[in-house]
């Protein structure tokens, strides 16, 4: 690929079949010859992050494998780089919306659907930061903006700014459906209380789930908190 290196791996996901996927090389890098991500935001060093496989978003990924698809339900992932868990979903069937704000994650999606050999996902543009969207600066593959209703939305280590204000809250609750269910990983970025208070707001209860493991079988360390929030 022009302006940057990619490589190709196998990646193990507890509890279901393994996926092959394309990602970002290493974090040096970077390409925004048109200047589409700086439009959005997005600065060089943020740039690489949603090409890169993160220990939150596997374990996304295995809580969606192991919940069993309800055909009826509409996912959604916020911030899903690249999509790990939206691969899952989308091979077990489920109805599976995948979006991010960086303008290369659904061409990245798109390449490794066909490598797992998967049909079409839907791939929208979301963002909550409250950038203002120039329609040239997004993937010409996936030009909306998303919106609707959805009965579970999941993401995975998005809680990276204290966010007093309730942006991200604000920008979950205007796309859930009345009776909803959101999934959020958290690797214990210190950020959890401002969003507890915000889900409130919107009227969501909230249970959490550690999920702190030390290394094993090849397996990194890891510390985290799955946190579960219903709204009824």
């Amino acid at each position: 690929m022009p302006g940057y290196e990619v490589k190709q791996e196998r990646v193990a996901i507890a509890g279901v079949d393994d996926l092959v996927i394309r990602s970002l090389l290493d974090k040096q890098q970077f390409a925004d010859p048109q200047g589409d991500a700086e439009r959005l935001g997005i600065s060089s060093s943020l740039w690489p992050l949603f090409g890169l496989l993160w220990p939150s978003g596997s374990h996304l990924a295995a809580r969606l494998g192991a919940r069993g698809v309800v055909k009826t339900d509409r996912i959604l992932e916020i911030g899903c780089g690249l999509g790990l868990a939206s691969l899952v979903g989308h091979r077990a069937g489920a109805d599976m919306t995948a979006s991010d704000c960086h303008p290369l994650a659904g061409r990245f999606l798109a390449h490794n659907l066909v490598l797992n050999d998967l049909g079409p996902m839907k791939y929208r543009h979301g963002q909550w930061p409250g950038v203002v969207l120039p329609r040239d600066a997004i993937d010409e593959r996936a030009p909306v903006v998303v919106h609707g209703e959805f009965d579970l939305i999941i993401g995975s280590d998005v809680l990276y700014e204290r966010d007093e204000r309730g942006t991200l809250a604000d920008f979950i609750a205007r796309l859930a459906a009345p009776v909803a269910e959101v999934w959020i990983v958290d690797p214990n970025r210190g950020n959890r209380s401002h969003f507890h208070r915000n889900m409130a707001r919107h009227g969501f209860r909230m249970e959490e789930t550690p999920l702190d493991h030390d290394e094993k079988a090849g397996v990194a360390a890891y510390k985290g908190r799955m946190l579960t929030y219903r709204r009824r």
